[in-house]
C-alpha cells in the first residue's frame, strides 16, 4: 500500500499493510507522522525509565513495553477495519495480559508515558491526552526533557486530574503499580 496521506481516514487494517519503516499513529482514523526520530536526550530518558519499570516489574503481573509498540484503543470486539486509533506511546504498562497479542496491546493499557519533543508537544499535551482520557487509560505521564519534569494525570470519573508535577529531585509514585516509585535523578542524568 502507498504511504498514508494526510486528511484521509484509515483503519488498523490499512495500517497493517504499510511498510514497517513508516512510523505513524492513527487517532480517529487520521494519520499523525512520527518522524523524525526522537533526540538522543529523549532516547536516554526513555532508556532509564524503561530500565526502572522493567526491573521492578520482572516476575510481576504487569508488563512494560516501549516504542515502537502498537496500542489499539477503542478496539474491543472490533475487526481491524473498524479500529481507528493506533498509537505508539514511549512507554506502556499493561496489567491485563488478555489485552496482549502478537501485534501489541488490544485495548486500553493501564499506564502510558509520553516524552515531549519539540515536534510533538501539542500532540502529546492535547490530542493524545484527550484520546487516552476517553479510552480510559488510568494513568498518563507527560515527561518534559527540557524542564526535567514529569506531570502525572490520574483518571477519575472519566476525566484526568493532575495529581502532581515532579522535578529532578523528586521520586514519583506509579499509582497503577503498587510499590513502584521512580527516582527522577536516575532518569534526568
Amino acid at each position: 500500500m502507498a504511504l498514508p496521506k494526510e486528511n484521509v481516514r484509515y483503519s488498523y487494517a490499512d495500517y497493517r499493510k504499510w511498510d514497517e519503516n513508516v512510523r505513524v499513529e492513527l487517532i480517529n482514523g487520521l494519520v499523525y507522522d512520527m518522524t523524525p526520530a526522537p533526540s538522543r536526550k529523549h532516547q536516554k530518558i526513555l532508556r532509564e525509565l524503561s530500565t526502572e519499570f522493567s526491573q521492578f516489574l520482572r516476575n510481576k503481573s504487569c508488563e512494560v513495553y516501549f516504542a515502537p509498540f502498537d496500542v489499539r484503543l477503542f478496539s474491543e470486539n472490533k475487526d481491524d477495519k473498524d479500529i481507528l486509533d493506533v498509537v505508539q506511546p514511549d512507554l506502556t504498562v499493561i496489567c491485563d495480559k488478555s489485552k496482549l497479542d502478537d501485534h501489541g496491546c488490544n485495548g486500553s493499557p493501564d499506564f502510558i508515558l509520553e516524552i515531549l519533543s519539540p515536534s510533538n508537544t501539542n500532540y502529546d499535551r492535547w490530542t493524545k491526552y484527550k484520546t487516552y482520557e476517553k479510552a480510559g487509560v488510568r494513568e498518563y505521564w507527560i515527561v518534559d526533557p527540557f524542564y526535567e519534569t514529569v506531570e502525572v494525570f490520574l483518571l477519575e470519573d472519566g476525566f484526568y486530574r493532575l495529581s502532581g508535577v515532579y522535578s529532578k529531585e523528586d521520586a514519583v509514585p506509579v499509582n497503577v503499580v503498587e510499590g513502584l516509585e521512580i527516582e527522577l535523578q536516575k532518569v534526568f542524568i
